[in-house]
Formats: structure tokens, sequence, C-alpha cells
């Protein structure tokens, strides 16, 4: 009796067209996430502009609509604004790195206050970004 070997010439696979549908789900889920996930707290209607800058935003100023300041989440009285920018700004700086002031106005908001914020940021020794969409 002779026995012969049987080679299959057939190679195993695995199966991926579930994972890729799983991939695909996960990879949509951190996109809608990431696109959710804003520093920016204070509901503010920033005016256009047309090119995009991204600066690293150490200190967030807002300013809404009814003339309201907050640094990050915080609402601060108009007559403590300097020492409050001032303190915001210290606590920030890491390193060797110039901390940058972000202000978020709304387009209704006076510009005199922006103003106000840039001078104190700028005595603080900080950069100042406005921030425009």
């Amino acid at each position: 009796m002779q026995l012969r070997k049987r080679r299959s010439k057939e190679k195993a696979e695995v199966h991926t067209g579930a994972l890729n549908d799983i991939l695909f789900i996960l990879l949509l889920f951190f996109l809608i996430v990431s696109t959710l996930a804003n520093p920016n707290v204070i509901k503010v209607n920033n005016p256009k502009a047309a090119k995009d800058t991204k600066v690293k935003q150490n200190v967030v100023v807002s300013i809404d609509k009814d003339q309201k300041i907050y640094i990050g989440q915080k609402e601060v009285v108009p007559g403590f604004l300097d020492s409050a920018i001032h303190a915001a700004v210290l606590k920030s700086i890491v390193g060797k790195d110039t901390p940058s002031v972000v202000i978020n106005a709304d387009t209704i908001a006076y510009y005199g206050e922006v103003f106000r914020i840039m001078q104190s940021a700028k005595k603080s020794g900080a950069k100042v970004v406005a921030n425009v969409q």
C-alpha cells in the first residue's frame, strides 16, 4: 500500500472585510470628535479672514457680545483686567518660549477693549494674536 502525501495548493487567508469596516468607523469617530474638541468655550462671532493662522494658545481672552471679558473660562472684572492678564501670562511661561495671548472678540465687541488687552499683553511680554475665522 502506497500512501501519497497530499499537498494543498490553497494557502490559508485571513478575511479582513470586517476589520476594514471597524477601522473605518473608528476613523470617522475620531475625526468627528477632534473637530468638536475646541478650546473656545465662550461663543463669539469672529470676523472672517482670507488666511488661517494657527498659534499655540497659552492664554485665551474672549470678549462676548455683552462686552464681558473672559480669560479662559473665568469672567474678569474690567478694572482688574491688566493684573489678570499679567498673572495668566506669568503662569503660562514654559522654558524659553514666549507665551501668546489669543484674543477671541465678537464682531460687535468694542475694539477699544481689544486694543486694551493687546497693550496689557505686550506689557506682560507676550505675543498677541487676534483670532479671526
